[in-house]
């Protein structure tokens, strides 16, 4: 099992990686705030050439399920470029937020301009990478909080063949007990291809997107390697920086 973390240190992710004993890294290509297309990396040849297993985190404005043009459609763009943007540095997949509509629209709406867009993207040829999409905390219309809405939205794009990055933190914030995630979660999207594997501040179902270190938060860390052991998926901690390097080190012993 790889285990690693989102690197603090964009500019030489591979450095970071080595001092931090990292066997796959997370990074941004770029603002994660913007909408700019993203840059080359620097270290692009070094990374698809590495050892170290990749996975490009797209930008947090990303919302492919909105109703609102100025939105979506830039959206889709994005996504474009910064899934090729992850194959130039070998990635193995791009992790995208579900999105979510606001409040008084319909959820249905979200979950169809979801499949537009694969479909879009399937009669084109596919993407670079592939995307991996990410359940999230909060948001009573999220397209990837609650399982039941996941489902819904399985239902619609499943067939192109989407992956699946399985956040801890979200799930528990989100209202889903983690004793048996993995398995419902497997049920619904056939695979889970990552783990953001964080403890969460805040309690059961609070909506609060806030990571915690794996000993300091109010998930049981028993249960956060119940859940790694039964994925068996590449894990990523995204978790403060000043425990990040002992995060690592607890799994690696409890994981092996």
């Amino acid at each position: 099992m790889r285990i690693g973390a989102h690197v603090r240190d964009d500019a030489d992710p591979l450095g970071w990686a080595d001092a931090c004993k990292a066997e796959v890294v997370q990074l941004f290509i770029g603002d994660p705030q913007s909408w700019k297309k993203p840059p080359v990396h620097d270290q692009a040849d070094a990374l698809s050439a590495s050892d170290v297993q990749i996975f490009v985190h797209s930008p947090y404005p990303i919302n492919l399920a909105s109703t609102n043009n100025r939105v979506r459609i830039p959206s889709r763009k994005l996504v474009q470029q910064h899934a090729d943007a992850a194959q130039a540095v070998g990635a193995s997949g791009l992790v995208v937020h579900g999105g979510h509509v606001t409040a008084g629209e319909d959820p249905a709406v979200g979950v169809d301009n979801w499949r537009k867009f694969f479909a879009r993207q399937h009669d084109e040829g596919g993407f670079a990478v592939p995307i991996l999409i990410e359940n999230t905390a909060g948001g009573d219309n999220a397209m990837a909080r609650r399982f039941d809405a996941l489902g819904r939205l399985w239902e619609a794009i499943g067939e192109f063949g989407p992956g699946f990055c399985l956040d801890t933190c979200h799930a528990f914030a989100g209202g889903e007990d983690l004793v048996g995630v993995v398995e419902r979660a497997r049920a619904i999207t056939g695979r889970i291809d990552l783990v953001h594997l964080n403890n969460s501040r805040d309690g059961f179902d609070s909506a609060r997107d806030r990571h915690a270190n794996i000993a300091e938060g109010t998930i049981d860390p028993d249960q956060l390697v119940a859940v790694c052991a039964a994925a068996g998926a590449p894990v990523v901690c995204e978790t403060p920086a000043d425990g990040l390097a002992a995060d690592i080190a607890f799994l690696r012993d409890r994981l092996g």
